[in-house]
């Protein structure tokens, strides 16, 4: 019994029920992760060691750079598509737990209903991701930065700091915004998808 449960679980990370869930899991996912993992690091990997203020002190720096990044880009991201996939990963663990096929997911109206719930979370959790995106990271890198070190040294006061490779980093930013809409609009489709499949199972019936 439980290697079905293992099982069934595999099939339905791998396949969702939909066309779109299927593209979404398998491609799109993918490059997602791709992105972020090899050309983030390639971007924001040595940040903190090449961010550099007026005086060039270790210590403001630091300073400054926690006061510019409260949290990393990468960690944020990480984050976001972890918690994008709990909602998903729990429906899957539950269609596996009660060894349910892809396809009583389209025909049976109660998991119909949870399913789409679970897309829905996820269209939220998105929402919500490039909402904090926006106040942590806005939508344009500059290459100054105005740090207010006054709580270090009061000789400091507000003193510049060169963000190095800004531009690359807007064109980043600018791409995980773009897949985070992207993301939406796919969930959205595939909820469409769900809806058109389920009023074609009922006409057929």
């Amino acid at each position: 019994m439980s290697l079905n449960y293992i099982k069934n679980f595999y099939e339905g990370c791998l396949r969702p029920p939909t066309v779109i869930g299927q593209f979404h899991t398998l491609f799109f996912g993918s490059v997602r992760m791709f992105f972020l993992g090899v050309l983030g690091f390639a971007v924001y990997g040595n940040e903190a060691l090449h961010f550099s203020c007026d005086p060039d002190r270790r210590e403001l720096n630091l300073f400054c750079y926690n006061q510019f990044r409260p949290i990393t880009p990468q960690v944020f991201w990480a984050l976001q598509l972890v918690t994008v996939l709990v909602p998903g990963a729990i429906f899957h663990l539950y269609a596996a737990y009660k060894n349910i096929d892809q396809e009583d997911i389209l025909e049976q109206p109660t998991y119909t209903v949870f399913y789409i719930i679970s897309v829905l979370l996820r269209i939220v959790l998105e929402v919500a991701a490039f909402w904090l995106q926006s106040r942590l990271f806005g939508f344009l890198v500059h290459s100054l930065y105005f740090c207010d070190a006054s709580s270090l040294e009061k000789i400091f006061n507000f003193t510049k700091c060169m963000v190095p490779e800004h531009f690359e980093k807007t064109i980043f930013l600018s791409a995980m915004y773009i897949f985070t809409i992207i993301t939406m609009i796919l969930c959205m489709a595939e909820i469409f998808e769900i809806l058109c499949r389920r009023l074609g199972y009922l006409t057929q019936q």
